[in-house]
């Protein structure tokens, strides 16, 4: 459990820095703490102390419930083969997310072909936007920069698209169905 805790912290403080446009140094520098620091905790390293979390908090400008509450959503990845499909009035279902929010929702099919370059980076969207993706056909590496997750037929992720994105082609041809949400107020405003 505490294991969880700690990667929690670990995306909030990331999300958030990057959110307020700091990088590592500027964040350890505005904590009073050493960047090697902070870097460990980012990386799920590191078991913070309240004083510590306390410091990156008041450094971010968010009370410190907002470090250890899960803001937003994290990269969530639903695989084909755990489908799990509920009776309904009309056949069967399978949720693949929910999110509650205020905002707007675009949904579109998407067909990447072998020929497009689709593997450059995409820039990042206002703060809070999110990309629901799921595989219709083909496989491909999908998700922030760095943190790029294989997906293939029925797969479902979602992943901050306030971030910088790539999808990369594993396949000639890849057909997605994408929503992207996008809050018309930031999920973390300052304090």
């Amino acid at each position: 459990m505490v294991a969880d805790k700690v990667q929690l912290v670990a995306r909030n403080v990331r999300r958030i820095r990057r959110e307020r446009g700091y990088s590592q140094s500027e964040l350890a520098r505005r904590a009073d703490l050493a960047k090697q620091t902070l870097s460990s905790i980012e990386a799920g390293e590191a078991n913070p102390t309240v004083l510590t979390l306390s410091a990156i908090a008041d450094a971010l400008q968010v009370p410190v419930a907002h470090l250890l509450t899960e803001h937003g959503s994290p990269l969530l990845v639903r695989r084909a083969r755990e489908a799990v499909w509920t009776p309904a009035p009309y056949g069967e279902s399978r949720e693949l997310d929910r999110i509650y929010g205020f905002g707007y929702v675009h949904t579109a099919l998407i067909r990447y072909a072998g020929g497009d370059d689709r593997s450059a980076v995409q820039q990042p969207h206002r703060p809070g936007t999110l990309h629901h993706v799921y595989i219709l056909s083909g496989r491909a590496l999908i998700g922030p920069v760095g943190e790029q997750v294989e997906v293939g037929r029925g797969d479902f992720i979602r992943f901050p698209g306030d971030l910088p994105h790539q999808t990369s082609l594993l396949t000639q041809e890849a057909v997605v169905h994408m929503v992207t949400t996008v809050p018309q107020v930031s999920q973390i405003g300052v304090r």
